[in-house]
């Protein structure tokens, strides 16, 4: 008869930002451990809250399945001597696998003949098993920045102080950092009296609830969502979506019940930002907005426990944050006492890198880079004059008081200030985008200005941090360079910008050399820094749902220009749907197997002699001035449709001729016509590399 398996760690409180990782590994690791004991189940759950780590496993059988195996052995060859006894190959195989030598049996295995084995093991019962499994449960689970306590080696995300492991009714007997499991469980730290007693794996949730736990995340979720719905409703408005937030407060709650707070009337004049930011980013507080998106005076937050006394923390609350917006108002009229341009100079006071000098140094290469990338998009005197005004502006506001105690707001209140300073709205704009996107999933910049500072600023950070000697490696990414170059990625499709990232590379290196910071050589960084661009725009293109090797296909060609090599891929994808396809890229790989040894070969058609290879060429003379606008435009669909006119006559020529004839200038002649061929027909990629 299936039971139901709980394991408990109750742990010292757990950042909220552990847990959903901690849930994910508990339940792959549970699935992955049962699969390899053969020990069935209906299905695995996690439960987390600040204080506890549980895994539900709902109807674990009592015992393993039985194994039966076929394993294979030495070759017969070696098992037995020529006068049929056996070897001690076959002697130690039987051994090892538990049976008689004699039980050994022969069998072919592609024309060779093996020695096999049945090895057949009965189950063992599930409670000789769990103790075992308890004990690799916890310890495989890793944390981001784990702890240890006491003189233990051991490290966990908080020190562990309690552990249950029941297997229904009964307790699952071992020993952990000094702690034996048990039945009794802790219930909320304040709410709760003393231990609770579980006497059976399945009321585990119930029970919980006795002691003000809601174990189960996804619970918490529900009535969390329902409480402040139904509260900002009260204050006549809604809280709009936001994850992020949930899932963090999820996480730091046992108990959960939502209040709704006031926001002083007098603090309402400050910019959206600067009273949200406190809120969310630091007191974890859901703004409430009308149904026009309009910010009202409330906020709502949640509560680890109980309704009792719910007036008095709701005063608390709101006490904490009008002292955080008395904070802001009083650094918002300092603030703009000052023309922003006025603040630029005191950025030589701030370090951007020990090794890369200040901000006001790196100010002037965003400006000198921003120039750069304008004057390749063409872009006119006013425009050139409205993004160096942007880049000048763009980080002044990192020596104001506000963003000195509100870092998030860094651009938010640059935007603000030069607005207040008079200067024009595509420069504020442009300020507060040049640092989009912030995040994954974050909106891109849309003004010019924006977008062209924007990627000023993320090239000379990545720039500078490989002239350095700063590069990601596995999952170690302190400067977010990743971020930063999938950002560039972005902006450029997003604009449909036809840029040579590899020139850009190399204007915002010469802005370090101009400045006298010492990197390493450039030839030494350009390749790593290629290849790492190159992984991002991959990456993007995969997260498009493109085919990897479409995308393999389209960047062994194209890289450089990520607007070009998106502008393939995105047209290789479709046309690998079309029913000619196959018969084109049929027609490429034959003719790239044949002249990838001889790329350098010119065309001479007056030594061609059959007329389905004069046919050819001709045909490759007439289109060759329309092929080529079509790429130099970027037209890829009607490129493809113009190559594919070809094919019938690559077809031909294979019929019709042999290409690696004894007679050499005829051989040269005929492959120098397949490298056209492969040239026109690889418009779209490198089609060989296509599975």
């Amino acid at each position: 008869m299936a039971k139901d398996f709980l394991l408990e760690i109750g742990t010292e409180e757990i950042p909220a930002k552990f847990a959903p990782g901690a849930l994910e590994q508990f339940r792959e690791v549970a699935a992955k451990r049962l699969k390899e004991l053969r020990i069935e189940y209906r299905d695995v759950l996690a439960y987390a809250t600040p204080r506890r780590i549980a895994l539900f496993v709902e109807g674990l059988a009592e015992k393993q399945t039985d194994l039966e195996a076929e394993v294979k052995g030495p070759a017969v060859k070696a098992a037995y001597a020529p006068d049929g006894k056996p070897t001690k190959a076959a002697e130690g195989f039987a051994r090892g696998q538990g049976v008689h030598v004699a039980e050994l049996y022969t069998r072919e295995v592609n024309g060779v003949p093996y020695v096999f084995a049945r090895k057949a093991e009965a189950g063992q019962p599930t409670p000789a098993i769990l103790p075992q499994l308890g004990l690799d449960l916890i310890t495989s689970l890793h944390f981001p920045k784990p702890m240890r306590w006491g003189d233990l080696d051991f490290r966990f995300a908080r020190p562990i102080r309690w552990l249950v492991a029941l297997f229904g009714s009964d307790v699952v007997p071992f020993e952990f950092v000094g702690l034996a499991s048990g039945r009794m469980s802790r219930g909320h730290r304040t709410l709760s009296q003393g231990e609770i007693r579980l006497n059976q794996a399945g009321e585990y949730l119930e029970v919980m609830k006795k002691g003000f736990v809601m174990a189960d995340p996804e619970e918490r979720r529900a009535v969390i969502g329902d409480q402040i719905q139904s509260l900002a409703a009260q204050a006549g408005g809604l809280v709009e979506e936001d994850q992020d937030l949930l899932e963090e407060v999820i996480h730091l709650v046992e108990y959960p019940t939502a209040l709704l707070g006031e926001v002083a009337e007098r603090y309402m004049h400050l910019p959206e930002a600067v009273i949200t930011t406190p809120m969310r980013e630091h007191q974890r507080y859901f703004p409430v907005r009308a149904a026009d998106g309009k910010l009202l005076p409330y906020f709502i937050t949640v509560r680890n426990g109980n309704e009792h006394a719910l007036d008095i923390v709701k005063q608390g609350n709101e006490k904490v944050l009008k002292a955080r917006l008395e904070d802001a108002a009083f650094y918002y009229r300092e603030d703009r006492k000052v023309p922003l341009a006025d603040l630029v100079a005191k950025l030589e006071r701030i370090t951007y890198h020990e090794k890369l000098g200040t901000v006001r140094a790196r100010v002037e290469r965003l400006r000198q880079l921003g120039q750069a990338i304008a004057r390749r998009q063409g872009l006119g005197s006013e425009r050139l004059e409205r993004i160096d005004r942007t880049a000048y502006l763009a980080k002044a506001d990192l020596v104001t008081l506000m963003v000195y105690d509100f870092p998030e707001l860094q651009g938010i209140m640059g935007a603000d200030y030069a607005a207040h300073s008079g200067e024009p709205a595509e420069v504020c704009q442009g300020i507060v985008e040049h640092y989009q996107p912030r995040f994954a999933g974050d909106i891109l910049p849309q003004s010019e200005a924006g977008r062209v500072v924007a990627l000023a600023d993320k090239f000379d950070a990545i720039v500078g941090a490989f002239g350095i000697g700063i590069q990601p490696t596995g999952s170690q990414d302190p400067y977010a360079l990743r971020r930063q170059a999938q950002g560039i990625v972005g902006i450029m499709l997003d604009a449909r910008w036809d840029v040579s990232v590899r020139e850009l590379l190399k204007e915002a290196y010469v802005g370090f050399v101009e400045q006298g910071i010492s990197l390493l050589p450039l030839p030494e960084i350009l390749p790593a820094l290629e290849d790492f661009f190159r992984q991002r725009l991959r990456y993007v293109l995969q997260e498009e749902g493109l085919r990897y090797d479409t995308v393999d296909a389209v960047l062994a060609q194209e890289s450089d220009s990520f607007y070009r090599a998106a502008e393939k891929a995105r047209t290789l994808a479709a046309k690998r749907e079309e029913d000619g396809f196959a018969a084109y890229a049929a027609a490429y790989v034959r003719c790239f197997n044949l002249a990838k040894k001889e790329k350098m070969l010119v065309l001479d058609t007056r030594v061609l002699v059959d007329p389905a290879e004069i046919t050819l060429a001709e045909a490759i003379s007439m289109r060759r001035e329309r092929f080529d606008t079509l790429i130099a435009t970027a037209n890829y669909d009607q490129t493809y449709r113009l190559a594919a006119e070809l094919v019938p006559l690559v077809e031909s020529l294979f019929l019709a001729v042999m290409i690696m004839v004894e007679v050499e200038e005829l051989r040269k002649a005929r492959l120098a016509l397949l490298g056209q061929c492969v040239e026109i027909l690889g418009c779209l990629g490198e089609l060989s590399l296509l599975a």
